[in-house]
């Protein structure tokens, strides 16, 4: 089951991730996983927070650009060759990812189909985290 991640584009400017990362702080959500990719002008932060909702209304009325994505989560076997394995579900299925980050305890995908992408990594065992498990 895909979970939604929070993207949020930002200025590339000193202070804008705090101020960002407050309006959540402030408002007692907590991050489970943030990926920040950056170009000239602005940045794309990407995160999976443990309350969806609240952190997006928090976002938006603090005049946050926040749009909403499917993403798979998998939590990776800690042994050699674990996120391999999982990679390779997804290549086996022809399935192209377009991006990935790590958190803690997982990795976050995001991937063309995500359907066909979940059915062929859970055949080789993997189950996708849902919202709740994030909770």
């Amino acid at each position: 089951m895909s979970v939604k991640q929070i993207s949020v584009f930002l200025e590339n400017k000193p202070g804008r991730l705090n101020q960002m990362t407050k309006v959540l702080a402030d408002a007692g959500i907590n991050l489970c996983a943030i990926s920040l990719a950056e170009t000239k002008d602005f940045g794309i932060v990407r995160m999976i927070t443990d309350n969806l909702i609240d952190a997006t209304n928090v976002l938006k009325e603090a005049d946050f650009i926040a749009s909403l994505t499917p993403v798979l989560v998998y939590r990776v076997p800690d042994e050699p060759g674990g996120l391999n394995k999982l990679v390779q579900a997804f290549s086996d299925a022809n399935v192209n990812l377009e991006y990935m980050y790590a958190a803690p305890k997982y990795m976050v995908f995001r991937v063309t189909d995500t359907e066909r992408s979940e059915s062929a990594v859970a055949q080789r065992g993997f189950r996708s985290l849902t919202q709740e498990d994030l909770s």
